[in-house]
């Protein structure tokens, strides 16, 4: 474990992630500013994709960091029975649920029913399919719907603020069970769809187009969110929820629905809308 993932143990995980919302909220042109250029220096970001290209009219850093997309910068894979990938990044991992456990890197797993909060809510998914997308800072920081659903349920599960960082999902035990994230839960055509949005450290927040703001508030027990009924509705590649700083999203899907796109394994770099998985 590198001294940078061992430290973040002792450190005040809220706290710190309570300040940088402060500061990506701050409204201070030199603040805002600051932010902006270094983040857009440091991580190389393509603001020519971005709908608003100009950095310097986003009144807070938080704006310019859930920036749209200009028009036609994304689009959905052409193949009708695809599911498409919920974010820009990369894959950390992806597979089969095996044992009901999700493999995290090498030495590293965690339960199905602990990331999701419930055994029964993880039934669904054993020998199911697992995909593990990584938004690093440079990324765009909307998630889009792999597939049509309605919405069900939300499941607010608190926990630490980990980094989500390579030395972090490296070192840090049962690192996606442990961080705070909002579970989403959808039914579709196949069956149920899951998307798990994950918090980490200096992440000041996860919304979602529904709702608006779910985290914060920081949460110190299971939050459960009943949807059925509501009707609402997701497309296929529509917008589903943002972060507020780099993150990572799960998809978890039931057994014998899809296969994965063949050329996607760990350390694969993806692009909102391309093809994860196709339908049987």
């Amino acid at each position: 474990m590198s001294l940078t993932t061992a430290l973040t143990y002792a450190l005040p995980h809220r706290l710190l992630s309570s300040m940088a919302r402060s500061l990506a909220y701050s409204d201070d042109p030199r603040v805002s500013r600051w932010l902006i250029d270094t983040v857009t220096r440091k991580f190389n970001v393509n603001l020519d994709e971005a709908a608003n290209p100009d950095p310097r009219s986003y009144a807070t850093f938080n704006q310019f960091f859930t920036r749209a997309l200009k028009p036609g910068a994304r689009v959905a894979d052409a193949d009708p029975r695809s599911l498409v990938m919920p974010a820009d990044g990369r894959i950390s991992q992806l597979g089969k649920i095996e044992a009901g456990r999700i493999f995290q890197a090498k030495g590293q797993s965690f339960t199905a029913a602990e990331l999701l909060g419930s055994d029964e809510d993880a039934k669904p998914y054993n020998d199911g399919l697992y995909a593990t997308v990584y938004l690093s800072p440079r990324d765009y920081h909307r998630v889009h719907m792999p597939w049509t659903g309605t919405l069900r349920e939300t499941v607010h599960v608190p926990g630490r603020l980990f980094s989500v960082g390579p030395a972090a999902v490296n070192g840090v035990p049962r690192l996606f069970a442990r961080n705070e994230r909002l579970v989403c839960h959808f039914d579709t055509s196949f069956g149920p769809m899951v998307s798990v949005m994950v918090g980490a450290l200096l992440v000041s927040g996860v919304e979602t187009v529904w709702s608006g703001e779910e985290i914060p508030a920081y949460g110190d027990r299971i939050t459960r969110k009943d949807y059925r009924g509501q009707g609402i509705q997701l497309e296929r590649f529509a917008e589903m929820a943002r972060f507020n700083y780099g993150s990572t999203v799960i998809v978890l899907l039931p057994p014998g629905v899809a296969e994965f796109a063949p050329q996607l394994g760990a350390e694969s770099p993806v692009q909102l809308g391309q093809a994860l998985a196709t339908l049987r």
